[in-house]
């Protein structure tokens, strides 16, 4: 089975990683920088393309690895002489309704992961959420998932979405106050190696345990008192005031119902 990659971003690099190791030949590359497609290829020992229109037609799967806003322009631009080979996107938040329009057989492979380049992941750990457009697209995509990871599990569109909501809350948004977390303690002179042994502990608990029954906090304890006291602190910083004053107020309702429920 041969493999053609569009994109060379961050999902582009590892996705392509895998399917080497699993015995299937990337044979080009194609990226909107060409310079990058060049580099990429030679990473990975496969030919750059300048163009999506020098697609071979020997191609077996084509994937589309790149940001969700230039799913549909991409996959347009794919002869009409590949349209029949299989046709996949890796977007968590794309329907596939979006390749429909243009692929006979199409598919999506979701890693349910994020990724940095140079930060090394064991793919066959990572859920691979799948959708395909009809039986014989769906045996072939099962066949490649399966070779990648351990965890295969077919999703549509619609819950994809859903899956795809919470990672958001669960990696962005957390990392996103790690970020405010780190520009606080830095912005007093301290060092942010101090709050790294919570974060992993929380991390640790998170693993084992419901995130529900393992909240801590003045939130969590309706401590109005320290609530305020926090939010004196932070009154040079309005923007963060807000968002401490959202996410407590979301904490004590949910713990209230919480409460009301058990009684």
């Amino acid at each position: 089975m041969k493999v053609a990659i569009l994109g060379s971003g961050n999902v582009a690099t590892h996705l392509s990683k895998s399917i080497i190791k699993a015995g299937y030949p990337i044979k080009q590359v194609w990226s909107r920088n060409h310079n990058n497609a060049i580099d990429f290829a030679l990473e990975i020992g496969a030919n750059s393309i300048p163009q999506i229109a020098d697609l071979s037609n020997q191609i077996d799967v084509i994937i589309l690895a790149v940001s969700d806003d230039a799913i549909e322009s991409v996959v347009a631009q794919i002869p009409i002489s590949n349209q029949q080979q299989l046709i996949l996107h890796t977007s968590g938040s794309t329907s596939i309704s979006i390749l429909e329009k243009y692929a006979q057989n199409c598919g999506v492979l979701y890693p349910l992961q994020t990724f940095s380049k140079h930060h090394n992941l064991d793919f066959s750990s990572i859920p691979l959420l799948i959708e395909a457009n009809h039986l014989q697209s769906e045996e072939q995509l099962l066949m490649i998932a399966k070779k990648l990871s351990q965890k295969v599990e077919k999703v549509d569109s619609e819950n994809r979405m859903l899956i795809h909501i919470s990672a958001v809350f669960a990696c962005n948004f957390t990392n996103h106050f790690y970020a405010i977390a780190e520009k606080l303690v830095q912005d007093s002179n301290l060092n942010f190696d101090l709050l790294r042994p919570l974060i992993l502990e929380t991390a640790q608990k998170a693993m084992l345990n419901s995130p529900i029954k393992i909240q801590t906090g003045p939130a969590k304890r309706n401590d109005a008192i320290t609530i305020n006291k926090h939010l004196q602190l932070l009154s040079t910083y309005p923007q963060l005031q807000n968002i401490y004053t959202v996410v407590s107020q979301d904490i004590v309702k949910m713990y209230q119902a919480s409460n009301l429920s058990h009684k």
